[in-house]
């Protein structure tokens, strides 16, 4: 019965992180600007690849690939933030945002 409940479950995960995944992809292709393009190739994508990690982890429930799935779920942690951040501050220093779309801008010199 638990491993019939944890099937489900990870079904559940894995359905929810490729729907995810695939919306991020699609607002990567559709949306019209860096900064739009950069937050659909970030938030969302996380989001379903922890939820994917998290589906894999119910289905294989061994230690040496839940050690491998955490750490996974981990750097994606790290490295996703940073490399937005880092995209978002090399297409505004390049002047490729437009600053009407900006509520507060906090890079420019005061």
């Amino acid at each position: 019965m638990a491993g019939t409940l944890a099937d489900w479950l990870a079904a559940a995960c894995l359905l929810a992180g490729a729907l995810l995944s695939l919306a991020a992809g699609i607002g990567v292709l559709r949306f019209p600007d860096t900064l739009a393009r950069m937050h659909a190739a970030t938030k969302p994508q996380v989001l379903g690849v922890l939820l994917l990690l998290l589906g894999v982890a119910l289905r294989l429930r061994t230690p040496s690939d839940l050690g491998m799935i955490a750490l996974v779920g981990v750097f994606q942690l790290a490295t996703a933030p940073v490399a937005a951040q880092m995209i978002g501050r090399a297409v505004y220093r390049s002047g490729r945002v437009d600053p009407d779309l900006l509520d507060v801008d906090d890079l420019t010199e005061r």
